[in-house]
């Protein structure tokens, strides 16, 4: 299953992409507000690109799209189908040396086209650490709404953290 965008790919990973997986999501910069911890050592990094590899995009529950520019992993979005099959949750991660290019907020728009466009989602959700300003920032580009704030509702590596809830609308998103 593939997703094309004007400069990039969204597929299923494959056992080649542990390398470049463990590189990103080890660098204590993208990892700050993830549900992970850097460094990720690389037979971790293989066993969740291969466990990434037999997922269902089709099916409830949580499918990893590999974010691919020219052949190179360069991130991914998570998606976590609800079991009615109308509405999901969002998620996304880009390494370092490609964000503010424009990347993550075309393979967003790219996945919720597809959703939206052609499996007919209701809605999309998603939520980020309050701090992470880039991310509330690419959720509001692409069209999302900031729905609410939870305050000091997370604790998150340490700390009580806020969260930023966001949610999109199939009408909305076609309008």
């Amino acid at each position: 299953m593939f997703v094309r965008t004007e400069r990039l790919t969204l597929r299923r990973f494959t056992h080649g992409d542990a390398e470049a997986f463990a590189a990103y999501r080890s660098d204590p910069d993208v990892a700050r507000y993830q549900s992970w911890d850097a460094p990720v050592p690389p037979d971790d990094a293989i066993r969740k690109v291969d466990e990434f590899a037999t997922g269902d995009p089709e099916a409830p529950g949580w499918f990893q799209y590999a974010v691919d520019l020219d052949g190179v992993l360069i991130g991914d979005l998570g998606l976590n189908l609800d079991e009615n099959l109308k509405q999901a949750e969002l998620g996304f991660t880009l390494a370092s040396e490609y964000q503010g290019q424009g990347y993550a907020t075309e393979a967003v728009r790219g996945l919720l086209d597809h959703l939206f466009v052609e499996r007919e989602l209701h809605r999309v959700s998603a939520e980020c650490d309050a701090r992470n300003t880039a991310s509330a920032r690419l959720l509001e580009r692409v069209g999302f709404q900031r729905e609410g704030l939870r305050r000091s509702h997370t604790w998150f590596k340490g700390e009580w953290t806020d969260d930023l809830l966001f949610g999109l609308l199939r009408s909305d998103y076609l309008s």
